[in-house]
Parts: C-alpha cells; structure tokens; sequence
C-alpha cells in the first residue's frame, strides 16, 4: 500500500515501442512474434492496448544507418492515428540529416492528422549515417548541437508562418485563405536559409511536443531552452534526483518554469504475478542472448572493441576512450562505465545488465513492486513519470496496463480518464502563442 499522500500532480507515462521487446534476446523468446515486425496491425494493437491504459503517448525510435528492419515513423504514426483517438504520437526524426521544411511539414501534417496528438523526439544523431546521405563524416557532438539548435529554430518558424486564423473559408467575398496572415520567414542562420513560408496551416497544438533524449552537458542545455519532454536514462534514484534537479534549475535563464518541462527516464520492466516467475524470465531472456552479439553491441556504445578481452575479467578501464572522445552518446557512454565500475561488473555481466534496456533503467518483479517503485521516484524528485519499455511484447504492456496501472490509479498517482483533447493538455503543457504576427514580406 502507499506510504504517501497523493500528489497534486499526475505522472506521465508514455510507452516506448518495440517489435518484440527492448531485451535484446526478445525475438527468440516463445511469448514473442518478431515475424509481425513490419506488421502495421500489430503496432496499431499495442497503441490501442496503450490508449486503453490511459498512457500518456506512445514512441517510435528511429535512424539513419544499421539494419533495422523499422517503418518509417511518419508513415506509421499517421497509421496508429486512425485507429486511436487520445494517445500522443512521439517520433524521433534527426537533424543532422534532414532539412527543416521537410520535418516542419510532416509533423505539422501529423498533428493536423491526429487532432493535435504529435510530437517530436529531436535527436542529433548518434550512429553515423553518413554514407547514406552523400557525407564523408559524421559531424562531431558540438557541431551537431549547434546544427540542432538552430534547425528547431527554423522549424517553429515555419509552423508559425502561419497564423492561427489564416483559414478563413469566406464563400461570400470568394476568400480562401487570408494571405496577410501567412507569412515568409527569411530565415538566415549559419547553416540554414529558409525563405518559406510553410505549405501547410499551423499545427492544432502550435507546435507538436518538442522531446529531447541527450543527457550530456549539451544535450541538457537544449533541453532546457527547447523541450517540453525529456527522455533519459537513469540507473539509480540518486542519479535521478541529480538530473532531474540539474535540469530543472536550468530553466529560469530561459523563462520558464520547471512545470514547463516534465522529465521521463526509461524503465523497462519484466513482470509476473511472482517475483519468482518474474526472476525465471529475466534468466530465460538472458539465456537465448548470444554473447558475441551482446559484446559488439557494448563495444558500439563504448566507441571502443571489447573482442580481444576476456568476457569474464573486468572492462579495460585504463583503455576505453572516455566521455570526451565519444562522438555519440556521451552521457550513455559515461552511464555504462559507472555501472560496471560501481557493481564491479565484468564485460559479460555488463551485457547482462544493458541488454534488457541499453542501460536505461531494468525492473524485474511484481505489479505491485513496480508500483512502489515508480511512485518512490515520482514522489521524491527523480522523475515527472517514466518512458515504460517493456522487455517483451506485446505481453508486458498488457500486464503493464492491465495489473500496474490500476495499482497506480488506487493511489491517486495516475488519471482515471483522458482530459483535455491534444497531447498538450494531457502533460499540462501550453499551446505556445504564435511568434510571427507581422505583414508578407514580399520578394
């Protein structure tokens, strides 16, 4: 039972989706069906299953480079918008590889599509997918950053182009659109040049919810002058509080409050009606896990081979690159290395540790455990509520849904029902006033 009186607050739950699971190993287990992976039916019942919990938002990951065997997030959340009539709509689409009017466009297209239920995980880029787009490089961390910035600078241009009664539909006088109400941008910056103005009206919710996932010292200052939302990683409660508390402190110099932006870690759970039914899973996932895929995949988060050391000695320490020298996820990178010095882990125990979640934080156990455990870190500064990444689908989202929600509801920490009508008004978020109410300039 809780300890706590019920907050004024409400957590936030969104479910990060996955074919089979974030286990690595998910595909191989008999509770999975990797063969729907491309099958838009599937993803359409787990948002259903989602929406049915009351989550907040479903997300899609996504990249440029690797072989995924992913749908393109667009087209599948356009998909997932038809059959669902509450849930938020997260994609991530990267900067460093698109161009502003595209990305402005989309989503403003998704959101007209949705009635205002999209959002934008805005990412850099973390695995080079360079040689995919005509680059003979992947920028470097600080130089993407800069990029970002000044991308999403453009994109809320454009969704601004419009204003918010430029559609005026008079049959009468033979006026469609108010054309002193669109206006060109002129956007010039020191790597985009954007005339505009956008060819699509202004998105219901203003902008989609603006996301953010990097936790490193960069990644944290954007989110706190651009997100509304932000994905991250912890592994411990401490840890947590440090971020959230970080984060948050960061948001006066930019004007806004520390409602203004909610806060989401990754838990990614593996769950029965026993803790020990809970512990023979965890134990079956890791059992079908092959070793030397396990080992490339740390290798990749590292920057650094781990193939020629013992899988059962320690992390080479004194050779791995460090933080500075990590072009992708830096605060992953120094996240991993913590774990395994502080729990003494070796190389294979590592892998074990990540593999249910790439480091975000893993649960094995009950409903009821997990209840307690989310409303521990709600409670107490580590969180505005969590990125639920269940370790297998479709069977932990129900049991997430179906046995963990209700626990929540009882203790007064979660909604009994959608309110509001936009992905906005469900996180408490405000419909940003538009920016650019001033005459066409013409060329």
């Amino acid at each position: 039972m809780s300890q706590h009186t019920p907050p004024d607050r409400q957590l936030h739950l969104n479910a990060f989706l996955a074919a089979t699971g974030h286990h690595e190993a998910s595909w191989r287990h008999p509770a999975t069906r990797p063969e729907r992976g491309l099958d838009i039916k599937y993803y359409q019942e787990l948002t259903q299953t989602a929406e049915r919990g009351l989550l907040d938002s479903v997300f899609l990951a996504d990249g440029y480079a690797g072989k995924y065997g992913k749908l393109e997030p667009f087209t599948m959340l356009s998909a997932l918008a038809v059959v669902t009539k509450h849930i938020g709509l997260i994609a991530t689409v990267g900067t460093t590889y698109n161009e502003p009017f595209h990305v402005a466009r989309k989503f403003a297209s998704l959101d007209h599509i949705s009635g205002g239920r999209a959002g934008w995980n805005i990412v850099t880029g973390a695995g080079s997918a360079a040689f995919n787009f005509g680059r003979e490089a992947h920028p470097e961390h600080s130089v993407r950053y800069e990029y970002a910035e000044e991308f999403v600078e453009v994109v809320k241009q454009l969704w601004d182009s419009w204003e918010d009664d430029a559609l005026v539909y008079d049959k009468a006088n033979g006026v469609q659109i108010a054309q002193d109400k669109v206006h060109e941008i002129h956007f010039q910056g020191e790597t985009y040049q954007v005339k505009g103005p956008l060819n699509i009206p202004r998105p219901p919710q203003g902008y989609p919810v603006l996301v953010q996932a990097g936790s490193s010292e960069t990644g944290r200052e954007l989110a706190a002058k651009t997100a509304e939302v932000i994905f991250t990683a912890q592994q411990t409660l401490g840890e947590a509080r440090a971020f959230y508390r970080d984060v948050k402190s960061r948001l006066a110099k930019y004007g806004r409050s520390p409602q203004e932006l909610q806060i989401l870690p990754g838990l990614s759970p593996i769950l029965a009606d026993t803790e020990s039914e809970a512990r023979d899973i965890e134990r079956e996932l890791i059992e079908l896990a092959n070793p030397e895929n396990s080992v490339r995949g740390l290798s990749n988060w590292l920057g650094f081979d781990l193939s020629p050391y013992p899988i059962d000695g320690p992390l080479p320490y004194a050779d791995l690159p460090g933080e500075e020298n990590i072009n992708g996820h830096k605060a992953r990178y120094t996240l991993m290395v913590e774990l395994a010095r502080r729990e003494n882990l070796t190389i294979r125990q590592l892998t074990h540790r990540i593999a249910g979640a790439r480091g975000h934080l893993t649960f094995t156990g009950t409903p009821l455990q997990l209840a307690d455990l989310i409303e521990e870190w709600f409670l107490t500064g580590g969180s505005d509520g969590f990125n639920v990444m269940p370790q297998l689908y479709p069977t932990g989202l129900n049991t997430f849904v179906d046995k963990v929600i209700p626990e929540l509801q009882n203790r007064g920490l979660f909604r009994t029902a959608y309110e509001g009508a936009t992905l906005r008004d469900r996180l408490g978020l405000a419909r940003p006033a538009n920016t650019r109410h001033r005459p066409v300039l013409h060329s």
